[in-house]
Formats: C-alpha cells, sequence, structure tokens
C-alpha cells in the first residue's frame, strides 16, 4: 500500500463508531470519509431495515434513502463523544420505516438469522431450528409495528431504554412498556415451543 493511500485512510473507530475528525471531512465533502461512514453503518441499516419491513431490493433503497438524509442532514448533525452516531442513523431509520409504512405495509421476515448449519450439529437439531424459528416469525409477524421497532432495538441493536425513546420519540416509560408487551406476546405464543418433545421410553 502506497503511502498516499495511508494517508487517505480516515482514522480507525472507536467501539465501531466514526469520530469526530470523521465527521467533519463528510461535511467538506471528503468521498473517503463518506465511504468509510456508509463502510461503517451500512450492516447496521441494513439488518434494521430487513427486519422491519421485508427482505427485498426496496431495502437498498430505503437504506440509500437513510444515508442521503444523513449526509443532508450532517450541517445540523452535533457530534457529542457520549452519543453514538449510529443511534443519530437509526433514528432516521425508524422515521423512514414510519413513513414507508403509511404507503405500503411489507411482509415481516424472521428475526432470527442464525440459522446457518455449521456442520458440528445433527439434523435433528436443525430440523428443530428451523420449526422454532418459524414459530418466532410467525410470533414476530403478530407484534404491532411499535413493538416490533422497540424490541429490535434493543434485542438485535443493544440499545438502552433512553436510547430507544430518542429514537422512536416516545417518552422512556411508554419505550419499557412496549418492550414488556412484546416479549409478553412472544413468550405467550412460543411457550408451545420452549421445551423439546418427551422422549419415549422404551
Amino acid at each position: 500500500m502506497g503511502m498516499d493511500a495511508m494517508r487517505e485512510r480516515p482514522p480507525a473507530s472507536v467501539r465501531g463508531e466514526v469520530d469526530e475528525q470523521t465527521i467533519e471531512a463528510c461535511r467538506r465533502g471528503d468521498r473517503v470519509a463518506l465511504t468509510h461512514f456508509v463502510r461503517t453503518y451500512d450492516k447496521t441499516v441494513f439488518a434494521f431495515l430487513s427486519r422491519m419491513v421485508g427482505a427485498g431490493p426496496h431495502v437498498e433503497d430505503l437504506a440509500q434513502e437513510v444515508f442521503l438524509r444523513a449526509h443532508q442532514a450532517l450541517p445540523r448533525f452535533r457530534y457529542r463523544a457520549d452519543v453514538r452516531v449510529s443511534t443519530w442513523l437509526l433514528k432516521i431509520a425508524v422515521r423512514l420505516v414510519q413513513d414507508h409504512r403509511k404507503k405500503k405495509r411489507l411482509p415481516l421476515v424472521p428475526l432470527d438469522t442464525q440459522m446457518v448449519d455449521d456442520g458440528r450439529r445433527g439434523p435433528e437439531h436443525m430440523r428443530r431450528r428451523r420449526e422454532i424459528a418459524a414459530a418466532f416469525e410467525r410470533a414476530a409477524a403478530q407484534l404491532s409495528d411499535e413493538q416490533r421497532a422497540v424490541f429490535l432495538l434493543a434485542h438485535f441493536h443493544g440499545r438502552s431504554m433512553a436510547e430507544i425513546a430518542e429514537l422512536v420519540g416516545i417518552p422512556e416509560a411508554t419505550a419499557k412498556t412496549r418492550l414488556f408487551r412484546a416479549r409478553a406476546k412472544l413468550r405467550k405464543l412460543l411457550a408451545p415451543h420452549r421445551e423439546a418433545p418427551a422422549e419415549e421410553t422404551p
């Protein structure tokens, strides 16, 4: 790698987040910084959108819209070391999904994305996992959009209640209530699948 390329590379992000220098470079339209910004957060944005509106080419369009809105809002964005940039991006994604839902409701997709057979499990184990994943998908589809968004942000994106409240634009107490109800509904719907079938005695 040449010295010029090394000079152009943005500084490494801390804990998966870009730093203030990268944000400033993005504001100036620095292409290297902008590319680094997108690559840092594209998986987070794609994962959230896919789980909210279903897989398909529309997810890529929505993700592009999220980053376009973020770029347009960068001049007004105030960087703070105690606030994750990804939280700001997810807030944009949440609002975009809300707008998208008003136009068209799309099918939901499974929340369990860890269904890859690594070869170390038997066929019965994988069959059982597929059954549970299918049951989870059916249960999650019965959550309201509001409950699903809070559940996703808490369990798949590791956001605190304060962050979720800020992301969704609701009081923290309301966020806690929605998460509690989402968990309760999922527990009830998945109760028949929580225990493995009893083995028959000879």
